[in-house]
Parts: C-alpha cells; sequence; structure tokens
C-alpha cells in the first residue's frame, strides 16, 4: 500500500472552473451587510461607553449582539467564494431577516428611510442572485429529482 489517497471520484464539474460572477455578488453582498453590522455595533459600544446613552448596559449590549449578528453574513460570503454549498442557507436567511429590518426602517422618520432603502435593495437582490440557477449549480446544490443525476 502507498501512502498516497487517491480519491475514486471526479471532482464536480459545477464547483471547478471560474466562479459565477453572480455568486461573487452574492458573497460580496452578504460580507457587505456583515461589516455594517460590525461597523453599527462598534458605533453602538462607543457611543454606550464613551457617550451619554440613555441606558449604557442597553447599549453595550445592542453593540455586542449587531457584532455577534455579524458572524452570519460574515461567515455565509467566505462559504460563497468558497463555493461551499452549505454556505447559501445562512446567506438566504439573513436576507430574509434583514428584510422586516428594511421594512421597520422605511417606516420611521429621517436618515432611517434612505437605509432602509438601500437594505431593502441590498437583500432582495442577494436574494435573486442566491436562488439564481447559474449561482445554484455552481455550489453544487441540485434541486429535488435531480439528486441520482
Amino acid at each position: 500500500m502507498s501512502s498516497e489517497q487517491t480519491s475514486t471520484t471526479a471532482p464536480d464539474a459545477a464547483t471547478t472552473g471560474p466562479r459565477p460572477r453572480r455568486l461573487s455578488y452574492a458573497a460580496a453582498l452578504a460580507a457587505l451587510e456583515g461589516l455594517a453590522l460590525v461597523a453599527g455595533g462598534v458605533w453602538m459600544l462607543v457611543l454606550g461607553i464613551t457617550g451619554e446613552p440613555d441606558d449604557r448596559q442597553q447599549a453595550v449590549t445592542g453593540g455586542v449582539t449587531l457584532i455577534a449578528l455579524a458572524l452570519l453574513p460574515l461567515l455565509a460570503a467566505r462559504g460563497l467564494f468558497a463555493r461551499r454549498s452549505c454556505s447559501r442557507g445562512p446567506a438566504v436567511i439573513t436576507q430574509l431577516m434583514a428584510l422586516p429590518v428594511a421594512y421597520n426602517m422605511l417606516r420611521s422618520d429621517g436618515v432611517a428611510i434612505p437605509a432602509g432603502i438601500v437594505l431593502a435593495v441590498v437583500a432582495v437582490t442577494a436574494l435573486v442572485l442566491l436562488i439564481n440557477p447559474e449561482t445554484t449549480r455552481a455550489l453544487g446544490i441540485r434541486g429535488p429529482g435531480n439528486a441520482g443525476k
């Protein structure tokens, strides 16, 4: 026996070759959302520690929560860039969670309205990119009834 390990299966044709642009765009949007959550969390933490918040504990807790929530889209983006099929689910969940947030921002006053518009556009665009057949094939995801193909 040799110490070499040989693979008995050939790499999937869908996961080899260049990464489709749609998959790259979806990963970039997920990363952008994650970075925005980190920035918002750090901002809340800084204001909570150095500023004059109504409730310091609530500001710190909110900042830590936003930073923790940022892990989901950041890990999903990393997985999408690496073409891991298991990363599409967290990416889709992130976009679905962003839609109610965008809706609430649109119903508020002031600067939150343009931010809500941007969030809604990013979330819908990312969803469209993630469910696109080209993206699905690139991740090696087979639809129902195609498991044996």
